[in-house]
């Protein structure tokens, strides 16, 4: 599924709607980017993606923080395993993984994976109607 041609409407809707309805404390959901220095990943990541991602209905939902890869055990994140690769995201609710990214192959791979997980807690928020 490429983002540039065929984007999920309803996800970003669900998305943009669940980030102006909830009070930021109650959302307390983040993306959490674990980087090191020299990182060639990180930084053709951040030419494809961290460039614009602020402009995005995800950076509304999903606020971008960065932790070097080294200070991972101060980042407040109860992670479900360590990271070992840069980069590697971590989808964060209430400070606890939901899902995690490792790695960067291309735009299309991380927003199509992004918005995999960011739909975990879009459905938390707002679960399907009981339907007989």
């Amino acid at each position: 599924m490429s983002r540039k041609t065929a984007p999920n409407i309803l996800l970003i809707a669900c998305l943009a709607l669940a980030a102006n309805l909830l009070p930021v404390a109650a959302r307390a959901a983040e993306l959490v980017m674990f980087d090191s220095a020299g990182c060639i990943y990180c930084q053709r990541w951040e030419r494809a993606v961290g460039s614009v991602y602020d402009k995005t209905a995800e950076a509304k939902f999903l606020p971008l923080r960065r932790i070097d890869i080294s200070r991972q055990s101060s980042s407040g994140v109860t992670l479900s395993e360590p990271v070992h690769y840069t980069p590697t995201f971590v989808v964060v609710d209430k400070g606890r993984e939901v899902g995690r990214i490792e790695g960067f192959i291309n735009d299309d791979s991380f927003w199509g994976l992004l918005d995999g997980i960011a739909a975990k807690i879009v459905a938390t928020i707002a679960p399907e109607p009981n339907r007989i």
